[in-house]
Formats: C-alpha cells, structure tokens, sequence
C-alpha cells in the first residue's frame, strides 16, 4: 500500500460530479469544486513505483473515525508531480491517477467534507 497525508482548507466543496482531486497547493479557491485535499504529500516517483503492475486501484481517505474507498482503474500514463485526479469517466491525462471510478467528490460523505473544509485538520489517503 501507498499512503500520504492531505490537509483541508476552507474553500473545499467536494461538489464535482465526476471528479475528485487532491493537490499539492496550499491554497485553492472554490472553483476547484473537485478538491478534497491541499499541501498532498506524496512523491511521484514513489507512487509510479508501487503502481507499475497494478489495474484496480482503491483510493481510501481516512479522518476522524470517517471512510470512503474509490474503486477504479489505474492509468499508466499519470505523470503529475502536483495532482492527483480520479475520474468516473475514462478521460485520461498525465493528471489522471484513475478511471472509471466508482465516486467522484460528491458522492464523498458530507460529514468527510466538513471535516476537510477546516485548514488545521489531516486526512490520510491509502492507495491501494
């Protein structure tokens, strides 16, 4: 398993219907309605790495005693040093971790949400 941590911000939605995102900037604004994490902590080179022979993929955060899990497929062509993006569509870019997913950021429960819209808390997100 691969895990790193994401840190909530105030501008956090988590209303996109077909995308989820987590990103390496520290501040985002509210048209990123896909994001659920900021200042993401993972190294490309060690995620490609543990990746490499994988297809399905589960992407699961994990705060305050919350869960969600995202099934999808993993895309070999992701290459992003500064985001990670799941989609349920099987749109693929150098941006694009996963496909066909199960979730995007609004099926993220609202309770998980809130919690990620306050800057002081962290969230652990597990692939898988």
């Amino acid at each position: 398993m691969f895990t790193f941590s994401i840190y909530g911000h105030k501008n956090i939605l988590g209303t996109h219907q077909k995308t989820i995102e987590f990103t390496k900037d520290s501040e985002v604004s509210r048209k990123g309605d896909c994001i659920v994490g900021v200042r993401a902590e993972y190294s490309l080179t060690e995620l490609k790495d543990y990746l490499r022979n994988c297809n399905e993929i589960s992407v699961i955060i994990e705060a305050d005693n919350l869960k969600e899990e995202i099934i999808c497929y993993y895309n070999k062509v992701f290459n992003d040093l500064h985001e990670i993006v799941v989609r349920k569509s099987d749109f693929i870019s150098r941006r694009t971790l996963g496909t066909n997913a199960n979730k995007a950021a609004i099926d993220i429960s609202r309770r998980l949400i809130d919690y990620l819209k306050n800057p002081k808390n962290k969230a652990k997100v597990t692939i898988r």
